[in-house]
């Protein structure tokens, strides 16, 4: 079974969005366990402080390593691998995903504020996951989009295993578009709008080639880089 820790200042957050839907159900199936860990708890006053101004001057507040340590050390998490969500990290990918759930025990740390001391990244060597290039309030939503999306792939939380070998990235294009009753729907204007017709055709084989074709260019017009890499693998 897959452990997750996440070291928090909002571990509800987590906790309620990962009651609910595929990862819920999941859990519930202990198929993984999450384990959400708020490390103001470990703050050393009574104003339960976890930052302080940072070193050089400058705007913001630093989240302290002192309180990160004691919760890694008391929660027992030393021997896990360790993921720093920043908007300076390596871009999270499918393939990252799929790296990630080689780890049967890993932990997140998620910032706020101006950020985290960096000593507390490179003493435990803490990976750098970037979900884009923007920048958010906290760690909480990018390590949620990673849990999400590694929960997904986890062995019997998808109903139809074929599933995410369909999925967008999965063969270096993004994903088809799809279609479902009624085969003709009339839009508040009165427009018609039609589903493709090889669709209803049941020809297996046909519906397998548009689909792919499809792929292919709305690969190209919305990813262009993606589509760049296609074509030279």
């Amino acid at each position: 079974m897959h452990k997750i820790n996440v070291l928090t200042l909002f571990p509800e957050m987590l906790n309620d969005y990962f009651s609910k839907a595929l990862a819920g159900k999941a859990k519930d199936k202990n198929l993984w366990e999450l384990n959400t860990i708020n490390f103001r708890d470990y703050a050393e006053d009574v104003h339960g402080t976890v930052d302080d101004t940072p070193y050089g001057g400058g705007a913001g507040m630093v989240i302290k390593c002192d309180v990160i340590e004691k919760a890694i050390i008391e929660n027992d998490l030393k021997d896990t691998k360790f993921y720093f969500m920043s908007p300076r990290g390596k871009t999270l990918t499918q393939d990252k995903v799929k790296e990630v759930l080689k780890d049967e025990n890993v932990t997140i740390l998620c910032g706020r504020y101006e950020g985290v001391d960096n000593r507390i990244i490179e003493a435990y060597d803490m990976e750098e996951i970037s979900v884009g290039d923007f920048v958010l309030s906290g760690g909480e939503l990018p390590a949620m989009t990673m849990i999400d999306a590694c929960v997904r792939l986890m062995p019997d939380v998808m109903g139809n295993a074929e599933t995410a070998g369909e999925e967008s990235f999965e063969n270096g294009l993004l994903e088809y578009s799809h279609y479902t009753k009624p085969s003709i729907w009339v839009d508040n204007s009165g427009q018609e709008h039609k589903v493709p017709e090889v669709l209803l055709s049941g020809h297996h084989e046909n519906i397998k080639n548009y689909r792919q074709e499809e792929s292919k260019e709305i690969t190209k017009n919305n990813r262009p880089d993606l589509w760049a890499n296609y074509e030279k693998n």
